[in-house]
Order: structure tokens, then sequence, then C-alpha cells
């Protein structure tokens, strides 16, 4: 007995020993962790549930926040410093956990007793003058959480030896069936229950994306949880057989892989909304959600009174998802069958809008304007307070280019869905390309790391911090865009962007243009299809005045983006003009001056006047030219390419010459980095970086 308890106390100390030779490495996690110890995951994960009664993670947390305390207590870092020492990529969520772990806040740790002063509220947003002690505070908490309406479903017999993070994943459903056509039915449930439970902002819900790779996955319930990184999975199987519906649903704490509530129905398919949010009330019972008013309001609310509709509603789905042309195509005449059976049904409304959207995407003459539009409207007009709703009028006034009516639609949304991973993303992509803003770009990337918003498999995540990552360098923070993109590639080297972006991110670093146009035309040439890279391999050839080898790429370009009726990188067809006219090829050229000017006249950004600078520059009108540049210098969170290009552009060359032209491009740097050292500040005090 004394011989297996030493063994024991062996391999905790190991394991601890090893954690700590990492401990400054977020991504040191389980995996690495069995490797460090030539043991499977499985094997870890069993050994370690055995020893201390945690799961792998939560030991790696457990250690990481042990050390976060004794640094609190043996140096003077901040609790910023601490978080990110211990290998937490967020301060926030460093407080949170260390609560979570000993029961107050770290700045607390510093005080010979527990009593909440200034600086212990400055880290939750709340600063007083005045000491007070923890208890008041605790009971005034939950006086507010009580009067603003708030309630809690009631508790089950769940354990309470664990007070776990609410979070979840619902894996695909089992189809058990003898028809297999009836599938669909089955997957539907799937995403109605998963849909369901999204909308309740104390639940955080991975996206369906993240759980289907997981359909005939043979991993085990602790590998599924803690690849997705959470810690309840929701497994079920069910079948249709003609008017009835047999489900069995069972909930299990990832923890220790135990079920903590399982039911069995059956029940007529009438009663099929009914039972959708019977179930979504249960797991969110069991797992002990607190509710608002509002979300129960959405959670009850049933998506249509037809079956027939819904039905057909269901058959959409699948094809709808895959977000291919193909797939549109299929499903757009299933979503029509649903709202003529019910012409009130407001979701399958919005996800025919959405789905004419994304066939219109990159089309010069667009097609489906008004579908878009009516049935955006309809979505609205039976359920304005849905998600897709919202969602589907702010795509509208996106492919109308008004943007800016988009916005408020967009954060509507995510209100009434606070785990709508499309929604987060749409605003980032917004923030990024639509209407450049580097701070809300960062701030909504950071978002997406932060509150974890999709799951932390492999692909998923790596498209995450790739969105990090280049808000991170149009921001200008350079070292960190590195760091992050090139955890993009980690988790997934064969990331469809990351290699591209991580090539001029490293031009920002070193400044080496060759190299980068060496980098990029590897790159194409392992997809020639690749306009995107295409564009950009050639621009870096347009910058060292390579005119002969512009002109061979860009040729391929515009051909493909013609051939195609594609509408994009209209903003460079300066340049592209500039080389046809400097290989004499002055008539396209002319084409391609009149396509920019026709952009500068749509063009609403931030960048209109440096665009106009540029143009006026070609047009030999250089006081103009200034002008622009100086109205363009007062503007706000730009992006740091144009620090970093806009004197190497060769149509700007004699402007150069100006006696003014070093003061505004002056200003114009100044002002950048005096928007990065805001937003530096501002982020640290969110706790974001």
């Amino acid at each position: 007995m004394s011989f297996k308890s030493n063994q024991e106390e062996e391999f905790i100390e190991e394991l601890e020993s090893i954690i700590m030779d990492n401990i400054s490495d977020e991504q040191f996690g389980v995996s690495e962790l069995a490797e460090s110890v030539n043991m499977s995951r499985s094997n870890l994960l069993r050994k370690i549930k055995k020893y201390t009664n945690l799961s792998a993670s939560q030991f790696i947390r457990q250690v990481r926040l042990n050390e976060g305390m004794k640094l609190l207590k043996q140096s003077s870092m901040t609790v910023s410093e601490i978080s990110y020492k211990v290998g937490f990529s967020s301060t926030s969520y460093f407080i949170k956990c260390f609560r979570e772990q000993f029961g107050y806040a770290p700045g607390e740790s510093r005080k010979d007793n527990l009593v909440v002063t200034e600086d212990v509220l400055e880290e939750n947003g709340d600063v007083s003058k005045e000491k007070i002690t923890l208890w008041p505070v605790v009971i005034l908490l939950i006086l507010i959480i009580f009067a603003a309406g708030y309630f809690v479903i009631k508790e089950s017999a769940v354990s309470e030896e664990t007070d776990l993070e609410k979070s979840i994943a619902v894996l695909p459903f089992k189809n058990e069936s003898v028809d297999s056509s009836n599938l669909y039915f089955v997957n539907g449930l799937m995403e109605s229950t998963l849909n369901t439970l999204q909308k309740v902002g104390d639940l955080r819900v991975v996206s369906r994306t993240s759980v289907e790779q997981y359909r005939d996955s043979k991993s085990t319930i602790p590998e599924i949880a803690e690849k997705l990184n959470v810690n309840y999975i929701l497994e079920g199987s069910g079948q249709k057989v003609e008017d009835r519906v047999s489900l069995n649903i069972k909930l299990i704490r990832a923890s220790d892989d135990q079920p903590v509530w399982t039911q069995q129905y059956n029940r007529k398919v009438v009663d099929i909304f009914s039972l959708q949010n019977e179930i979504a009330t249960e797991i969110a019972n069991a797992i002990k959600v607190i509710v608002k008013p509002t979300e129960l309001e959405q959670i009850q609310k049933k998506p249509t009174e037809n079956l027939e509709a819904y039905d057909y509603y269901l058959k959409a789905l699948d094809p709808y998802n895959s977000r291919t042309k193909e797939g549109l195509v299929k499903a757009i005449p299933l979503l029509k069958k649903a709202v003529e059976h019910d012409p009130q049904f407001a979701l399958a409304y919005a996800d025919l809008a959405i789905s004419y959207y994304f066939l219109d995407i990159y089309q010069v003459n667009k097609k489906y304007t008004e579908e878009i539009n009516n049935y955006a409207d309809k979505a609205l007009l039976y359920d304005p307070k849905m998600a897709e709703s919202l969602i589907a009028k702010a795509l509208y006034y996106m492919h109308k280019k008004e943007y800016r009516l988009a916005l408020p639609h967009l954060e509507k949304a995510l209100e009434y869905n606070p785990n709508s991973t499309d929604v987060v993303q749409i605003l980032s992509d917004f923030y990024a390309r639509v209407i450049p803003d580097t701070e809300k770009y960062l701030e909504y990337a950071l978002k997406g790391v932060q509150l974890k918003v999709g799951a932390k498999d492999s692909s998923t995540f790596s498209y995450t911090y790739l969105h990090l990552s280049n808000a991170l360098i149009q921001a200008g923070f350079i070292d960190q865009s590195i760091k992050y993109i090139n955890l993009s590639l980690a988790y997934n080297p064969d990331n469809y962007y990351s290699p591209y972006v991580k090539s001029l991110i490293m031009f920002a670093k070193h400044r080496d243009i060759e190299q980068t146009q060496v980098e990029l035309g590897e790159l194409w040439r392992k997809d020639t299809s690749r306009l995107d890279i295409l564009q950009e391999y050639a621009k870096m050839f347009y910058f060292q005045k390579k005119y002969d080898s512009a002109f061979y790429y860009y040729e391929k370009f515009v051909t493909a983006r013609k051939t195609n009726g594609l509408e994009m990188y209209t903003h460079d067809d300066i340049k592209v003009g500039w080389v046809y006219e400097k290989m004499g090829h002055k008539d396209k050229a002319a084409e391609l001056y009149k396509s920019f000017a026709d952009y500068l006249v749509k063009d609403n950004s931030i960048y209109n006047s440096a665009s106009m600078a540029v143009n006026y520059t070609r047009q030999g009108k250089y006081d103009e030219a200034i002008e622009q540049l100086k109205v363009f210098s007062n503007q706000d969170n730009y992006q740091y390419w144009i620090i970093l290009f806009f004197e190497l552009d060769p149509i700007i060359e004699p402007l150069k010459s100006h006696p003014e032209f070093k003061k505004v491009v002056s200003e114009i740097k100044n002002h950048f980095w005096d928007d990065h050292d805001k937003l530096k500040e501002k982020l640290e005090n969110k706790g974001l970086i």
C-alpha cells in the first residue's frame, strides 16, 4: 500500500515538473503532456483522473493557477503579467479561473485578509474608494441578479463535487431508423437542440461544424470533450416511424465520463416542438444554467405550427449548411416549399435570404438582390427578435454595400444569440474588410479567442488564430501577430489562408520585399487558382518596378477575373493599369483607370482620401494629392499596411519631391502609432491582451 502511494506521488510530481518547465507556453496541453511522459492521451486521462479526481486539462490548469498564486505572493508583477507568465492568453480568463479555484480574485491574494479594495475592484471593472468586505459584495450581487429579473432553472440531481464551467457540445444524433431516408429528421432534431441552447448567454455551446467531425468517431467522451474544450457532452439517438418519434438522450459530464441526466422520449411527431423545448430545458436544468426571461421567450418559441413546412425545412438543412453552390441550389426549393405550407415561417424565410446572398456574393452582375431583401423582410416581419432574421437583413445591406445599415442588425443578432459563431465571424470580417477598422476588428478577433467562440478543434481554432493574427498585424502588433499566425499553422498546416498571410506579416517584420515575392510565388504555384495570392504576387513585382514580370502575372489575374465574372480587388486597378501602361497597352490601361475611378465614387471607407491621393498623383495633380493625404492623416484606425507599402508605390514617386510630402507622411505615421498606443492601453484595460 505504501509503495502504491509513493508511486502515485512520484507520477504526479513528474507531471507537475513537466508542466512547470512549460508553464508560460499556453499551447502546452494534454497531448503535449502525454507525449512528454510517453503515454497515450487516454491512458494519461485515466491515470490523472484516478490519482487526482481531476480531468487532465483541469490538472494542468490547477498547476498553472498554483504557480500564479505563488507569483502573486512573491513578486511585484501585475495580474496581467502573471497571467501570461503561467500560460493564460487572456487576463480576464485567468481572473475567472483563479476566482473559481481559490474563491477570490487574484488581487486579493496580496492582502492579509480577504478585503476588496480599489485595486481588486479594478480587476473586475468596478472601482470604489471605500474598502468593503467580500460577503456584503456577494450578497449585493445576489440581490442585483434577482432585481434584474433573472431566474435560475430548478436544481437537478447533478453531483455537487465539482463546479464545472457551463460548456457543452451536442454531438450528431445517431439515426436508428430502418429507413435511412429519415436521417435528415434525426439530424434536424440535433441541430434544433443545439440552436435552442445557443440562445442562452450563460452557456457556451460549440458550433455544429465543430461537432460534425465526431459523427462516426471512435474517440472517447473525455477525448472529445478535451478536443472541443467543453465540460459536458450531449449524445442522442432516435428514429421516426410513421407519425411517432423516439429519442434517447444522455448528458455526460466529461471529467469522469459519467451521465448526469438521461431520458427516453416516445412522442407523436405533432409534439416535436414541445419535445425540443423540453429537452433544452432539462439540459439547462441539469447544468444549472442561468436563463434570462428574454432567453426563455426565445427558447419556448415554436418555429412553425405546420409540420409539413417543418419537414421541408429539416430536409433543406444539410444542403443549406454546406454553403456550396450545389448545396444552396438544392436547399432553396425545399425552403420555398416550407414557406408555401407556412407563409409565416420566419426561419425558412431567413435561410432563403441567406442562401441567395451566398449564391450572389462574388458575382459582378447581381441576380438576387430583390429575393434577398424580400425574404429578409418577411423573416423580420414574422420574427424580429430572431438572430437569423437580423443576419438576413444585415447581409442584404452588405449586398447593397450599405454597410453602416448592416451593423446594428448584426449587433442585435448577437444579443439574441450570444453563442452565434456566424455573427461573431461576420462582425470580425465586417471590420477587417467591409468597413476597415483595426480597433473593432482586433476586439472581435480577441473575443473570438477569449470567449472560445466555436470549438478548439484544430481547423476551427486555426482559423480563429488566423483572424487574430491578421487583426494584430493590421493594428501594428507585429510580434504578437507572428505568434498567432504560427499557432494557426501549428493547429492546421493546411489552413487555406495562413501561409499567405504569414508571408506578408514577415515582410512587416523584416521589410524584405524580394523574399516576400519568392514566398508568394511558391504559394501560388501550389495552387494557381488562387487569385488572392496571384494579385499579391504581381504586386510585389510592381513595387520593385519589375513591370514585365508584374504584367505577366497581372494579365493572368485580369483574365481570370473577367472569365469568372468576379468583382474583386478593384481598389488595386490603378496599379494594374499603371503596369499595362508601362508595357504599352494604353487602351487596356485606360479601362483599368476607369474601373478605379468608378471604385473611388462608391468607396465610403476611411481610405478614400488616400486612394484619391494616388489617383491625383498619377494625373500629375500633386497639390491636390497632398491635400487628400492631409485629409487621410486625420482618419483613425487605419491599417498598418498603408504605413508599410504607401511609399513603395511607384505611382507616388514624383510626389516625394513635393515640399509638403515628408511632413504629411510623417503625420500619417505618427497618427497611426498614436492610435496603436491608445488601442494597446484600451485592450489591456479590458483584459483582452
